[in-house]
C-alpha cells in the first residue's frame, strides 16, 4: 500500500518528475514519503519503521543519523560554505580529501578531479581520456568498451556506457563510440560443463576479438565495475579480471574501474580493486565517499593519463572542464570525516564479517523453489528468483515476481531492490549482527508471501 499523507501543506506530492519511476503510476499512486532516519532505519510520514537494506542507493555507509558528519558539515558551512577551485583557486577541504584518496588508492594514482555524481565522474574520465589521446597524437583512439548489464550512470555518455536497455530506450542511446561485450554472470551465461575459469577465458577471447575487429588503435579504454551493482549484484567469475586486464595491457587500452558502489568497504576491502586484484589506470568513486550526506564524486587518474593532459592544458592555456561545485568545501569536509569514521571504526573489516553472515543466511534459501542463485561479496548480495530451478528459466513476465516480493518486503518493514527478479541487499556498513538476522527474517516472510501468491498465478 502506498503512503502519500504527510505534513506538506499545499504541496503536491506528484509535483516531482521522479527518476527510475513510471510517471503515470506515480500520478495515480503517489510516493512513499520518508520523513526521517535513525541508524539503519528510515521512517515514513505515518511513523512506520523500515530497515533500509539498500543503504538508500547503495550509499549510506554510516546510516542515516551520524552526528559527526552533521557536525563536519555545520563547521564547514560556518567557515567557508562555498568556494570554487577554478583558475588556480583552492581550499583546504578538497585539497586534503584529494591527498587522502591518493593515499588510499590501491595502485599509484597522480591526481584527483572532483565531480558531483558518479555519472559526471564517468563523463569526465571519458573527456579526459579523449583529451589525453589527442595530446598524444592519437585522434582515432576514442572508442570505449563497456559490458552488458553494466551501470555507469545516466548522463548522455555515462548512460551510453551503461549496458541496461531501459537506460537507452527512448533516449537514442548508446552513442556510437561505445561498444558492449558480454555480461560476466556465470550462473546465467556459463555453458553446460564449463568452469568459471573457462568462462573467463571465453569472455577474454570475446574482448580480444572485438578489439581486433575494431582496431586496437581506435579503442581508448575498457570500463568496468569490480562487482556489477545495479545490473544485479554480479560477482565476477574466478580469474575474470586477471584475463581482462591482460587483454587491455596487450593492446594499450586503459582500464577504468568504476568503484562508485564498491568503494570504501562495500566488498569487504577498501576498494573492489583490492578484492579482485584489479590494477586500473583510473578510478571513479562516489556514494559511500560521503555516505551520500553530500553529493560528491571523484576521478583518480594515474601519471600516464595526467602528464599528456597537463601538457595539452598548457598548450591550450586551460583545461576547459569543471563544475560550479567541483570539490565543494562542505561535501569535501563531510567526506573526510566519513573516511575517518570508516577507518577508526574498522568498518571495512566489519563489512567483511557481517557480509559473510548475510551471505550465509541468504544461502539457506538455495533450496527454496523460487530461488535460482544466491550471490554476493562483502556486504552486498542478491537472491535471484526463477520459475524453474533446473533450467534457470525466467518468469513469463520478467521482473514481476521480484517486484511483488520487494513490495511484500516493504510491507514487512525492509526496503530492498528488485533488479529483474534479483532481490538486492546492500545494508549500511554499521549494520549489526542482530539487524542482519532481522533483514533475513523479514525477507523470508516476504518470500513465503510471494510463493503463495505465485502459486495462485499458476493455476
Amino acid at each position: 500500500m502506498t503512503n502519500t499523507s504527510c505534513a506538506l501543506g499545499d504541496a503536491d506530492v506528484t509535483s516531482v518528475l521522479h527518476p527510475y519511476t513510471d510517471a503515470r503510476q506515480h500520478q495515480a499512486l503517489g510516493p512513499l514519503m520518508i520523513e526521517r532516519g535513525q541508524g539503519i532505519y528510515v521512517y515514513d510520514s505515518e511513523g512506520k519503521e523500515y530497515i533500509e537494506a539498500m543503504s538508500g542507493l547503495w550509499s549510506v555507509a554510516l546510516g542515516f543519523s551520524e552526528e559527526r558528519l552533521v557536525a563536519a558539515a555545520e563547521a564547514q558551512l560556518r567557515t567557508l560554505p562555498f568556494y570554487h577551485i577554478f583558475n588556480r583557486k583552492a581550499h583546504a577541504p578538497s585539497t586534503k580529501l584529494a591527498s587522502k584518496l591518493l593515499e588510499l588508492a590501491p595502485v599509484p594514482m597522480s591526481k584527483v578531479f572532483f565531480t558531483n555524481s558518479g555519472s559526471e565522474a564517468n563523463d569526465t574520465v571519458v573527456k579526459l581520456i579523449w583529451y589525453r589521446n589527442n595530446a598524444l597524437g592519437k585522434p582515432l583512439k576514442k572508442k570505449l568498451i563497456s559490458r552488458l548489464n553494466a551501470y555507469h550512470g545516466v548522463t548522455v555518455m555515462s548512460a551510453s556506457l551503461t549496458g541496461l536497455p531501459n537506460n537507452h530506450r527512448g533516449f537514442d542511446l548508446p552513442l556510437g563510440p561505445v561498444l558492449h561485450v558480454s555480461c560476466p554472470h556465470f550462473y546465467r551465461f556459463g555453458k553446460q560443463g564449463e568452469t568459471e575459469e573457462q568462462y573467463a577465458d571465453r569472455l577474454a577471447q570475446e574482448l580480444e576479438a572485438l578489439i581486433l575487429k575494431e582496431g586496437a588503435d581506435t579503442i581508448a579504454a575498457f570500463f568496468g565495475e569490480p562487482l556489477m551493482g545495479a545490473g544485479g549484484v554480479l560477482v565476477p567469475p574466478r580469474t575474470y579480471w586477471q584475463k581482462i586486464q591482460a587483454v587491455c595491457r596487450k593492446y594499450d587500452i586503459l582500464l577504468i574501474a568504476d568503484e562508485v558502489i564498491c568503494g570504501f568497504g562495500r566488498t569487504g576491502s577498501m576498494f573492489g580493486c583490492d578484492t579482485f586484484d584489479i590494477y586500473p589506470d583510473a578510478m571513479l568513486v562516489s556514494k559511500q565517499l560521503s555516505s551520500s550526506y553530500q553529493p560528491i564524486a571523484a576521478v583518480l587518474i594515474n601519471e600516464s593519463i595526467f602528464e599528456p593532459i597537463a601538457d595539452q592544458s598548457h598548450q591550450i592555456g586551460t583545461l576547459g572542464h569543471g563544475f560550479t561545485a567541483t570539490g565543494h568545501p562542505v561535501a569535501s569536509a563531510v567526506s573526510l570525516e566519513n573516511i575517518r569514521i570508516i577507518q577508526e571504526d574498522n568498518l571495512v573489516a566489519r563489512a567483511a564479517e557481517i557480509g559473510a553472515l548475510l551471505n550465509e543466511k541468504l544461502g539457506a534459501f538455495h533450496k527454496h523453489p523460487l530461488v535460482g542463485e544466491v550471490r554476493g561479496q562483502g556486504l552486498i548480495a542478491a537472491v535471484e528468483l526463477v520459475s524453474d530451478k533446473a533450467t534457470k528459466a525466467r518468469f513469463a513476465s520478467p521482473g514481476s515476481v521480484g517486484a511483488y516480493l520487494a513490495q511484500r518486503a516493504q510491507h514487512h518493514g525492509v526496503i530492498t531492490r528488485n533488479i529483474g527478479d534479483a532481490i538486492a541487499f546492500c545494508p549500511p556498513l554499521v549494520t549489526s549482527e542482530k539487524q542482519t538476522l532481522d533483514i533475513v527474517e523479514r525477507f523470508a516472510r516476504a518470500l513465503d508471501d510471494t510463493e503463495k501468491w505465485y502459486s495462485t498465478q499458476m493455476v
